[in-house]
């Protein structure tokens, strides 16, 4: 994914007409704005750069500095390039920003071609909004087939200080020429009314979209406790010794760079004389510690991913359907964030009895303490950045619902085989999952199977 001396990074007014577009992975939605400025030393052409060789280095351009690693600027017959210069990538080189536009990005297009005859190679655009600390990547991996040079846009919606990297997978050389990035500035898309605040990701309630059983923060209502903290929300079932429900909020805003802790430990947090699930107590179940609110949505801080790893937030899952489907699922809400869209991911189980990695049907584990689900369902809420989330639910809204059955054989198939209706998760758990919307759209919404992308 992931020589010579062009490697533009060309910023074009790319827009003409009075709109904008909020990418998402299955629709582009017209919204208004303002006139896009234009970033100062741009078109970069890269003909003042000189890297004759792989070997990683710096190389000072007309944009700024740029850092080549497997990477030259080439102008041989075999280099495709528009001018006299190309960059030329080999094995699984990058080159890399080492500086920060201010403005974000509403899209970035990038030309590309296999060097000479080479084999097709796999690339991808990455960004970081951290200085270069992490890096996430814009949309999915491109697979260059082309002799000549052909162009790619990725639709990003970002705002900010932010970086790019073109990462090499594989494959043969790979020539990259004609980087242009169309920024934000002055942009109001997603609806805004406040300006261009109301577009900048935010770490928003994680239970906006209601509270699905009610649950209360009494103790006496041990197998409906409700427990809020900053990271997620759930409703705790004593008698389960696990969540009935988990509900958090998921944007760019909830993620960096912290390392996955592994840091399993019982929840200090429920109330006295409650059962307090362990880590030792899944020991050889034949079942995971599956998370409800994945490790991977909240990395920002050391302290935010700790908070997936307590028990509440834990639950027996078969294998293959933790590590394989259900993951897949919660990857492609991730790379939905870097599209432009917030979440609101409600997740749960229901019903008695799953098949993990030991055989057979296995209804509870610890003694009876932690019971095992028959089935894990999820509901997603797909929104573009904005602010007043709730007020923004349409009948047109993407509502991803999912019951996927707690068993090894479920990765037989993709998580898309699993979609269902809300509807139909709620008739099953008796809760209503998307209560603070109205209830003419929550009719339209619940109703619908998804049908949009799955990867």
């Amino acid at each position: 994914m992931k020589n010579g001396r062009k490697l533009i990074l060309l910023l074009i007014l790319a827009v003409t007409t009075n709109s904008c577009f909020v990418s998402s992975a299955w629709a582009r939605i017209p919204m208004p704005f303002a006139p896009i400025a234009v970033y100062p030393n741009f078109p970069e052409t890269f003909e003042s750069g000189v890297k004759p060789a792989y070997a990683f280095d710096t190389v000072t351009l007309s944009s700024g500095d740029w850092t080549f690693d497997n990477a030259l600027i080439g102008n041989s017959a075999s280099d495709k390039k528009d001018g006299s210069w190309s960059v030329r990538i080999q094995n699984t080189g990058k080159i890399t920003m080492l500086f920060d536009i201010a403005s974000g990005s509403s899209k970035i297009s990038v030309q590309h071609a296999i060097y000479g005859s080479d084999a097709p190679s796999s690339w991808g655009l990455w960004y970081s909004i951290d200085g270069g600390s992490s890096w996430i990547q814009a949309g999915s991996d491109i697979v260059t087939t082309s002799a000549s040079l052909q162009q790619t846009t990725f639709a990003v919606s970002l705002y900010g200080n932010m970086r790019f990297e073109i990462r090499k997978n594989g494959g043969g050389r790979l020539n990259i020429d004609n980087i242009s990035i169309t920024d934000n500035t002055g942009t109001c898309c997603c609806g805004c009314a406040g300006g261009l605040s109301d577009t900048i990701p935010t770490q928003d309630d994680n239970m906006a979209m209601g509270n699905p059983s009610i649950a209360t923060s009494n103790p006496t209502d041990s197998n409906n406790y409700l427990m809020v903290k900053h990271q997620f929300a759930l409703s705790y079932n004593n008698s389960k010794g696990m969540a009935n429900w988990v509900s958090w909020h998921l944007s760019l805003a909830w993620k960096g760079s912290a390392d996955r802790c592994d840091c399993f430990s019982q929840d200090a947090a429920l109330p006295t004389g409650y059962y307090k699930a362990a880590t030792g107590h899944y020991t050889g179940s034949g079942f995971d510690r599956g998370h409800f609110c994945p490790s991977d949505d909240r990395d920002l801080s050391d302290s935010d991913n700790a908070a997936t790893f307590k028990m509440t937030n834990i639950s027996p899952q078969a294998p293959f359907m933790n590590q394989d489907t259900w993951g897949d699922l919660e990857d492609y809400c991730r790379s939905l964030i870097t599209e432009g869209n917030e979440l609101y991911i409600i997740a749960g189980a229901y019903g008695s009895g799953g098949s993990g990695s030991l055989g057979g049907i296995t209804f509870n584990i610890n003694s009876g303490t932690i019971k095992v689900p028959s089935n894990y369902w999820k509901v997603v809420v797909v929104l573009p950045v904005g602010a007043s989330d709730v007020s923004r639910v349409t009948s047109g809204t993407r509502v991803i619902a999912v019951n996927m059955p707690n068993t090894q054989s479920v990765n037989a198939q993709p998580w898309g085989f699993y979609r269902t209706t809300t509807d139909a998760i709620e008739s099953l758990t008796g809760y209503n999952l998307l209560s603070n919307v109205p209830d003419i759209i929550q009719t339209a919404i619940e109703s619908t199977v998804d049908t949009g992308p799955t990867f």
